[in-house]
């Protein structure tokens, strides 16, 4: 009988199928951050990207790459079928791809909007809607709402949003809400910073450069949310299957126009640092004026119309209490351990 049971328990088990997972705009800040969770965790990970993109945040030989043509639905419906029948559906999908600036506005509609609804089409058409299909919006999509009373934006709140950017999002949220029976999780976060992120980085290189420039004499409550935290509520949303949901993400806490910069000032230990504030007017006139010479030189700048809207924007409070107590949602990162790590990153990959 032992001999029995010993020989029986030599057999190989069966291994149970890997449940995959496909990260959109996975070269992207978020997205790669995305990645490598979701591979710590044991999925099998695909990362779309386009022939463009670089991988240099995507080194570990477990991730699958695939290229998917959002603007071009027949052949989207063909690259997805061949996908399936080579390495079956896609369990989850996180849908990260987009574009934050744009040469031209219209651009901001054609691809966070219209591509994001072929792609949720095509999976419909081809029968792979996945267990959870998470959206990566934005808090812009309710814009400058209680700019007099700093009251926290909450999700029944009217959204109004002042960009292209904000109503393409928005308009991307609306149309995953209105259909039926398809499980979206939205997730809206606030301003986003982390290793690897440029706009952010852009403020620390001026403070290297003993220039801390901010706009506005009048208050501003900022809100922060560090990128492991964005993931964290990902991964939270596909284990409790939570769908239907749109929930906003924030480390929690409200900050000062300064908070951040002083920050850097201190992890930099910088010295003599030239506090600059303009009005809102120049700022203004300067977004207006890069933009122009975008266009000319047929490229994208970070300053522009849609970014000096954001800038004004007086209030970025949001309630996350929905988050938390709907996703088990817990910050990690309150902003001074953020930055710590951050510009610990900047400088070891030799950006500061």
């Amino acid at each position: 009988m032992f001999c029995l049971w010993h020989t029986l328990s030599l057999q190989p088990k069966e291994e149970k199928e890997m449940d995959s997972i496909l990260v959109t705009g996975a070269s992207g800040f978020i997205g790669s951050f995305i990645v490598e969770e979701a591979l710590r965790k044991g999925f099998s990970t695909w990362a779309a990207i386009r022939k463009s993109s670089s991988k240099q945040y995507l080194q570990n030989p477990a991730t699958h790459f695939i290229e998917l043509d959002y603007a071009h639905p027949e052949i989207l419906q063909k690259q997805l079928k061949e996908h399936v029948s080579a390495n079956g559906a896609f369990t989850y999908i996180v849908h990260c791809a987009g574009v934050t600036k744009c040469a031209d506005k219209s651009d901001f509609e054609r691809v966070n909007y219209q591509q994001t609804t072929n792609f949720v089409k095509a999976l419909i058409a081809t029968g792979q809607t996945p267990k959870l299909f998470v959206f990566i919006s934005t808090l812009s999509v309710f814009g400058p709402i209680h700019e007099k009373d700093y009251l926290p934006i909450t999700e029944h709140d009217e959204p109004q949003p002042n960009t292209a950017y904000g109503k393409s999002k928005l308009k991307t949220e609306h149309y995953l809400q209105n259909l039926t029976n398809f499980p979206y999780l939205i997730l809206r976060p606030t301003g986003v910073y982390g290793p690897r992120e440029k706009d952010y980085f852009m403020m620390a290189k001026s403070i290297q450069q003993h220039v801390d420039f901010s706009v506005g004499y009048k208050r501003q409550d900022i809100t922060f949310v560090y990128v492991k935290d964005i993931v964290q509520a990902i991964f939270l949303g596909i284990e409790k299957g939570v769908s239907q949901r749109a929930f906003f993400l924030s480390d929690g806490n409200v900050y000062q126009s300064r908070t951040f910069s002083n920050l850097i000032i201190r992890e930099l230990k910088a010295t003599k640092v030239i506090r600059i504030c303009a009005p809102l007017w120049v700022l203004k006139v300067v977004s207006i004026l890069s933009e122009q010479w975008a266009k000319l030189h047929h490229t994208t700048s970070t300053l522009n119309p849609d970014k000096y809207r954001i800038m004004k924007q007086r209030n970025w409070r949001c309630d996350i209490t929905p988050a938390i107590n709907e996703l088990g949602y817990a910050p990690q990162y309150q902003l001074d351990k953020g930055v710590k790590e951050t510009i610990a990153w900047y400088k070891e990959a030799g950006w500061l």
